[in-house]
């Protein structure tokens, strides 16, 4: 089950007040053997209803903290059932505090997941309409070590034939080459501009480096 967005866990309201109830036990605010409020005094402590009251200290009595019996009231019996309860409540609440922060980053995560693939959507198409008004806008591509054509010529590599692109200028260091020619030779660190079609890129990257 996926909670909405901003949905708090809280527990019922006689959970609640028994988790109260037994945190003044473990602070000694009640001792061992004390009696604590009626039902009716306790409604009216916590503004709740008898009933809600009633199951409070029902919760108290099924783990053995308290004792309810007909004339002597409510008698608190086990400081150490009292203390385990409240860990185990403090823990079942750290778990939904967690699984709320979880939530909430992977709801968020999916939103921005959403504005990513917006915004890759925006970017594709007005490429591709930039591309329509310009089809002469070159793509660029690094050469490195990797490589095996570096040294060679773009005549030797047949980079044409091979790529059905055409390579318009070459960028090295600090100088540009336009118009490079067949016989100028592709070094490490060069940047080579070329023109083609919507597969060009994908076609020389692989034709430049096939592994």
């Amino acid at each position: 089950m996926q909670l909405e967005k901003n949905v708090q866990v809280k527990q019922p309201k006689y959970q609640q007040i028994a988790v109260d109830l037994a945190s003044k036990i473990v602070e000694r605010k009640y001792r061992i053997g004390d009696r604590i409020y009626s039902r009716s005094s306790l409604a009216s402590q916590y503004n709740v209803s008898a009933e809600t009251a009633r199951r409070a200290i029902a919760v108290l009595q099924d783990l053995e903290i308290v004792e309810a019996t007909k004339g002597s009231g409510v008698i608190i019996i086990s400081y150490e059932k009292a203390a385990h309860f409240v860990r185990q409540f403090h823990d079942v609440q750290s778990v939904h505090e967690l699984q709320h922060e979880l939530m909430t980053s992977i709801q968020k995560q999916h939103q921005e997941l959403i504005n990513l693939q917006e915004k890759t959507k925006q970017l594709i198409s007005r490429t591709e309409h930039f591309r329509s008004v310009n089809p002469f806008i070159p793509y660029q591509l690094e050469m490195t070590a990797e490589s095996p054509c570096i040294h060679q010529t773009v005549q030797e590599l047949n980079f044409w034939q091979n790529t059905s692109c055409t390579i318009v200028g070459i960028r090295r260091q600090n100088e540009l080459l336009l118009s490079p020619g067949p016989y100028v030779s592709l070094e490490e660190g060069d940047i080579i501009y070329f023109i083609g079609n919507d597969e060009s890129f994908a076609r020389v990257q692989s034709f430049l480096y096939p592994n």
